[in-house]
């Protein structure tokens, strides 16, 4: 099953984010490699592709996972809760209906 994975940033955490970055997606190309990955990305705090100084909001991971249980326990080990970017993680079933 999917599980949309929504990491809310904490304020002026860009510094950490960009420190943690690699280790981030290093996790994520892992699961795109097992076909798990369905989408990965942040939310820009400005209207803009490239938010620059203003940084990020947070981000979302929509991957597959065998459980609740294995999707939470794959969040909590994001670098990126780690290095402090996030202030909260929710985690919760996401079903694909399109395309």
């Amino acid at each position: 099953m999917f599980y949309a994975i929504n990491g809310q940033d904490r304020p002026d955490s860009l510094g950490k984010r960009k420190a943690a970055r690699a280790a981030h997606l290093q996790r994520l190309e892992k699961l795109r490699d097992e076909g798990r990955l369905l989408l990965a990305g942040p939310y820009p705090a400005l209207d803009a592709e490239d938010p620059g100084a203003a940084g990020y909001s947070g981000s979302l991971v929509v991957a597959e996972f065998a459980s609740l249980g294995d999707a939470q326990a794959w969040a909590d080990a994001d670098p990126y809760v780690h290095a402090g970017v996030y202030a909260e993680v929710t985690v919760r079933p996401f079903r694909k209906v399109l395309p």
